[in-house]
């Protein structure tokens, strides 16, 4: 593979750097072996990864059988992405998917969360299912599991089949993710053992049927976005009982959903009360919905008759438990405790306030903490997995090679360290999941927003190792980061 190694990957013990260009991985570095005071140490069998997504890496869009998602349409609509960029090839992953494991291998990651394209799996959403399609994904699975790589799988990260009528605005489609995440479970449980059922709630209903950023790219009213919302939530609790009903026994059932965090301004007793108070609101049509079985008061009273339409049972399927909850943790809004009904004011920003590449990115790494916290606190979950944390970067390619994102790193490491804090307060966290192993395909802005640990050429497809790859190596090797 072409421009693997890093040449700040040569400063290695004398015999350890001839081994390691010969195995094409990363060499241990000397101080890696040292034990240091300011060390922050994970809990033991803490699981370190790496995230992608389907359609922002494979590509092969019409190969083996695989039909179009909503957003193999929405990108070839004109003015919809930036620059009209498609997924239509991405990383090639679906052909270079032994190259990537490898990459994932020279990381040193336990763990590889990546999702199930559902259209190539049922081209047209329902019916017969695509052999060539699951074929493909048994490939993946075995070749993380021969480099010792446990599969954390995905089963809907947005690329919802074209074919179904209605999309998320009909409630069959709901019925039809079950049925899907059924079968994957019952194909995939022998050699996989966690499945994440949704991946953002809020990406494909608001961001897609509201505001029309994201495929579909609706502009509906509010009634018809929080039946929307629904139906959702409905899926995720069907598809909980449809692996149930197919895995294997032990298989882990959970879900990956980017939370809107809220950070106490100060930590005093008032504003974190608040900020409890907040989360749970916040988050009311979605995680509150899921963990609690219950749409709540304020949200169907701000709604009023735009409040979604709930069918006998729903909210008992959509609540079904979880093995473990998933959150994707990228930035903070902060609260403070006030006199109002609801108890909290969020905080506006400033318009000094830092971010990253990203419009969106702001940077709080505290929001990893009181993800942790607020989440736990509040509904207690036998078990948490961060499973997206990143940032986008301008990521510049020297003249010899190297991309030096240090930008990268410096947000990395403070929210590990904000990790750290709530692991050795004893929170259930149990893993942690860097998004992304390489660059890609992000959505509607195309391929002008980086988020990888490896560099990627988009008309090579060579994939370089950043900094940043360096860097979470040594923090997997130590279990630790400082």
């Amino acid at each position: 593979m072409k421009n693997l190694t890093r040449r700040g990957f040569g400063k290695t013990l004398a015999g350890a750097a001839a081994a390691a260009a010969a195995s094409a991985s990363f060499p241990r570095i000397a101080i890696a072996q040292m034990v240091k005071a300011g060390l922050l140490r994970f809990p033991p069998n803490f699981v370190w990864g790496c995230s992608t997504a389907a359609y922002q890496i494979e590509g092969a869009v019409n190969e083996d059988g695989r039909k179009p998602s909503v957003w193999d349409t929405f990108s070839h609509t004109p003015g919809k992405t930036f620059q009209g960029e498609t997924g239509d090839v991405a990383d090639d992953s679906y052909h270079l998917y032994k190259e990537d494991v490898k990459l994932l291998k020279n990381l040193g990651v336990g763990g590889y969360r990546f999702s199930i394209s559902w259209s190539r799996i049922f081209p047209d959403g329902t019916g017969q299912p695509n052999e060539k399609g699951l074929a493909y994904y048994q490939r993946v699975v075995d070749e993380l599991l021969k480099n010792n790589i446990a599969p954390y799988i995905t089963l809907f990260h947005w690329d919802l089949p074209q074919a179904l009528p209605g999309g998320w605005q009909s409630r069959d489609t709901s019925q039809a993710f079950a049925d899907y995440a059924g079968y994957i479970s019952r194909q995939l449980s022998d050699r996989v053992g966690h499945f994440f059922t949704i991946n953002e709630f809020t990406c494909f209903t608001d961001l897609s049927y509201k505001t029309g950023k994201f495929a579909p790219g609706l502009k509906l009213p509010d009634a018809q976005v929080n039946q929307i919302r629904h139906h959702a939530v409905l899926a995720h609790g069907l598809a909980v009982q449809a692996i149930r009903a197919n895995a294997k026994s032990g298989t882990q059932i959970g879900l990956a959903e980017n939370a809107t965090v809220y950070v106490p301004v100060i930590e005093s007793g008032e504003h974190i009360e608040a900020a409890r108070r907040a989360t749970r609101e916040e988050n009311a049509p979605f995680l509150t919905a899921v963990m609690e079985g219950r749409y709540t008061d304020g949200y169907l009273q701000r709604e009023g008759a735009n409040a979604p339409k709930v069918e006998a049972g729903d909210m008992k399927v959509i609540s079904s438990p979880l093995d473990f909850v998933g959150l994707n943790v990228y930035t903070p809004e902060y609260v403070r405790a006030d006199a109002s009904p609801a108890g909290y004011t969020v905080e506006k920003r400033q318009s000094s306030y830092p971010r990253m590449a990203s419009d969106w990115l702001y940077i709080g790494p505290e929001v990893m903490y009181w993800a942790v916290r607020n989440v736990s606190d509040i509904w207690k979950p036998k078990a948490l997995y961060i499973t997206e944390n990143g940032c986008s970067a301008d990521d510049v390619v020297t003249a010899d090679g190297r991309i030096e994102d240090t930008d990268r790193v410096m947000y990395l490491r403070n929210h590990l360290t904000h990790l750290h804090r709530a692991a050795s307060e004893g929170y259930p966290i149990k893993g942690y999941f860097l998004w992304s192993l390489m660059d890609n395909y992000e959505w509607a802005d195309g391929y002008s927003k980086r988020f990888g640990l490896h560099y990627v050429d988009f008309k090579t497809q060579a994939r370089t190792p950043k900094l940043s790859a360096e860097w979470y190596h040594e923090v997997i090797s130590r279990n630790a980061v400082e």
